[in-house]
């Protein structure tokens, strides 16, 4: 299709940064009233500040490992001197990080060496969650794209599509038995099985784990939605998921453009973290409900599901369902499509009574920061402040993580 110029707003989805040895992109995905919609901002570069003293020190440890430039700023350092600042510049994110460990283990300190470039391009221009696009757009692949538009702050109200999904696995073998996805429009369930007569429209069999894998995700990539929700989604069904398609010689390629699923988690045990999905959020309910300051006993589905709706899962002996559930994939596999489907639309229930997707989104708006972030004062804090602070003429040190006293407590919304 030939490029058009054209303005849109949209609300941002994913923000990613590419490194390449032609250097760094910035990618961001929105949802508009358009479509899903793919802006980049090619040959960028990362950067973070030093005392300017600091410079006949750093030069020569830089440059002995990496390429990068340095260029004085009408700045000054956050700190007792006061003293002018010297922004250092890199063609990528891997470069900075290991600039700002050789001056770490030097003593020198930097500043602002923690911001993530896709946040500091959005904050530098004041845009926080929903954003007006001016540019040339071209069509492609199903999406709108553009490269190098202009941004602005907007105001802006969503209209997301959302899917719930939940997998069921043997814990005997390891495979998948079945992935369901629940929705306003579609019900879904792919059954590891044999073809067979059922009474569920909403029900596949698929005869081999493989197939059944690639046959979720061309189906999946069909459907397009905006946001992906689930119970424990990134540390147990995405990251199973990733792991068959991993053994299995497999792309878990479910983000928009059939792009792959990249990985970053808080803690070494990969129990909390982050699955990137492009042009998708993916939020598990129970890191949403924390950041929205609910309190339960339990997290479990069946525990707040119960609370909040009533109801609970469709097993007979909650503590033993991993049992129960390979029982009716050998005898029932309706009664386990049922059962998965279910867990699915418990999810999607609680979303809709505690309006988190509304809560997602309108602290992003707030704090300009992803809709999946989890925690994140202190990035809100940069974010909102960071602009102001620059345009007083100062660049702030990068927080200690050790020095943090965490304290209780949640966004205000009103």
């Amino acid at each position: 299709m030939k490029s058009e110029s054209t303005t849109l707003q949209g609300l941002i989805l994913t923000r990613q940064w590419r490194d390449s040895v032609s250097g760094q992109s910035l990618v961001y995905w929105l949802a508009t009233n358009e479509g899903p919609v793919r802006i980049e901002f090619p040959g960028q570069e990362s950067v973070f500040f030093i005392p300017a003293s600091s410079i006949p020190r750093a030069e020569p440890i830089l440059a002995a490992q990496l390429k990068w430039r340095s260029a004085p700023v009408e700045l000054r350092c956050f700190s007792e001197t006061d003293e002018p600042a010297i922004a250092c510049y890199f063609s990528n994110q891997r470069d900075l990080g290991l600039a700002r460990a050789l001056l770490h283990n030097h003593h020198i300190p930097t500043y602002e060496a923690d911001i993530r470039p896709t946040d500091r391009y959005l904050m530098e221009r004041f845009v926080q969650g929903t954003v007006e696009v001016s540019g040339d757009f071209n069509f492609a692949e199903g999406y709108l794209t553009a490269e190098n538009p202009k941004i602005r702050k907007a105001s802006y109200e969503p209209r997301l599509s959302v899917v719930s999904l939940d997998i069921e696995t043997s814990i005997s073998n390891g495979n998948i038995l079945s992935i369901a996805i629940d929705s306003d429009d579609v019900r879904k369930v792919f059954m590891l099985g044999k073809t067979r007569p059922s009474s569920l429209p909403y029900l596949e069999f698929i005869d081999d784990e493989t197939t059944l894998l690639r046959r979720f995700m061309t189906w999946f990539a069909e459907l397009d939605p905006d946001v992906i929700i689930g119970w424990s989604i990134v540390a147990f069904d995405l990251k199973f998921l990733q792991d068959r398609a991993d053994t299995l010689g497999l792309e878990f390629d479910i983000g928009r453009g059939r792009s792959p699923v990249s990985w970053r988690f808080l803690d070494r045990g990969q129990q909390r973290g982050y699955a990137v999905v492009p042009g998708r959020v993916v939020l598990d309910g129970i890191e949403l409900l924390r950041t929205a300051t609910y309190s339960f006993e339990s997290f479990s589905l069946e525990n707040v599901s119960r609370e909040l709706l009533g109801r609970g899962k469709l097993v007979h002996d909650v503590d033993s369902r991993a049992v129960e559930i390979e029982d009716m994939h050998r005898t029932d596999q309706e009664s386990l499509a049922r059962y998965n489907l279910e867990d699915c639309t418990l999810v999607l229930d609680i979303f809709k009574h505690t309006g988190l997707i509304d809560f997602a989104i309108r602290r992003s708006c707030l704090t300009g920061l992803e809709m999946d972030r989890q925690g994140g004062s202190v990035a809100a804090f940069d974010f909102l402040y960071l602009p102001k602070l620059h345009r007083a003429g100062f660049v702030a040190p990068v927080v200690d993580q050790e020095t943090i006293v965490h304290s209780p407590g949640g966004y205000v919304l009103d």
